[in-house]
């Protein structure tokens, strides 16, 4: 199989080393283009101000094509400029971190993945629960033989399958579930610290009240071990309240009135 690989650690990150090691293992032929800098958290974010450009890495086996943008950026280069031939599936991590509820929106891991799925092609997600992880060569095979047990023809066109890796060795994960995303948000707060020179300068930080996480949701379930897989689609539309529209406007808005 084909396979686009990339991430939003940047292209020397420990997760996206495993995953290309089990991937070509597994006989696949493993394109890597992904950020030479670290991009977590950037979202959808694409570059149009400044020009995009690429770097080889050739380390101890491993072949990729470094990037100075964003994990879509990445995408969108190599599936337009980079690749002599479009991959089969499009795969996005290991993250450092996971994935879960409302992080899909500020995921570039899911991003990438989600542009391939933009350009109509099957993509994966793949994030472990443990933001400074150093051997994930278990997940790596998990997520290989994940790839080789789904019927990617069937996944719907557009779909993203975001798959989750509990914290710790993967002995002692549980079974995956299939789950949905919490809609539980974070509560957010910054540190305020002082700089060398005096100066204030702020951190962000967080977390996800456990108390507002529903049972059975990917959230809920990593934390109590399990792998995790959930489907995303990237339609925005709220269509309870698109029918309710019409009777909640009021007043005249006919245009040039």
């Amino acid at each position: 199989m084909k396979i686009l690989l990339t991430n939003d650690d940047g292209i020397q990150a420990v997760g996206i080393r495993a995953l290309h090691r089990a991937l070509q293992e597994a006989g696949h032929e493993v394109s890597v283009v992904a950020p030479i800098t670290e991009q977590s958290a950037v979202g959808h974010a694409v570059t149009l101000a400044s020009p995009l450009r690429v770097k080889e890495f050739r380390e101890n086996g491993f072949f990729g094509l470094g990037v100075s943008g964003t994990p879509a950026d990445c995408v969108k280069l190599a599936l337009t400029a980079l690749l002599p031939a479009p991959p089969e599936l499009v795969v996005s991590g290991i993250n450092h971190g996971a994935n879960v509820g409302v992080d899909i929106l500020y995921s570039g891991t899911v991003s990438a993945a989600t542009e391939g799925a933009l350009a109509g092609l099957p993509a994966l997600a793949v994030s472990v629960d443990d933001f400074s992880p150093r051997e994930l060569s278990e997940q790596g095979a998990y997520a290989a033989r994940f790839v080789a047990s789904m019927s990617w023809d069937q996944v719907p066109r557009g779909s993203v399958l975001n798959l989750n890796f509990p914290r710790g060795p993967m002995a002692a994960a549980k079974p995956l579930r299939a789950c949905p995303q919490t809609q539980a948000t974070y509560k957010d707060w910054f540190d305020e610290r002082t700089d060398p020179r005096g100066r204030p300068y702020y951190w962000l930080d967080g977390i996800i009240p456990g108390k507002s996480v529903i049972p059975g949701t990917d959230r809920d379930l990593l934390t109590q071990g399990h792998v995790t897989l959930t489907p995303l689609r990237f339609d925005f539309t709220d269509t309870h309240t698109l029918s309710r529209l019409p009777g909640l406007l009021g007043g005249n808005l006919s245009p040039g009135e």
